[in-house]
């Protein structure tokens, strides 16, 4: 019973300190967990987990930046023509 709390209490504490994250943050911590315990993973197939799990979590950050970019990209193309069909104008050819 003690084993399930202290476990429960571990899961939970480094989540909710996520709860006020902003998206960029969020796909950052993302990108470098999957990243780390992927890396993990191949690294200990390889014969070193703790250098895999390092590239992996640096791979994993800039691959969750990027994906960032590209979500904000996306939104802001959508909220342009968005504004011009609500303002009756042609959109603007992408650039």
């Amino acid at each position: 019973m003690k084993k399930t709390i202290l476990l429960a209490a571990v899961v939970a504490v480094p989540l909710a300190g996520c709860s006020n994250m902003s998206a960029t943050e969020q796909r950052a911590v993302s990108g470098t967990g999957i990243g780390a315990a992927s890396g993990a993973v191949i690294g200990a197939i390889a014969g070193n987990a703790g250098l895999g799990a390092g590239i992996g979590a640096a791979a994993g950050l800039a691959g969750g930046l990027l994906y960032d970019q590209v979500k904000k990209s996306e939104a802001s193309s959508y909220r342009a023509g968005y504004q011009a069909g609500a303002n009756k104008q042609p959109p603007a050819p992408p650039q």
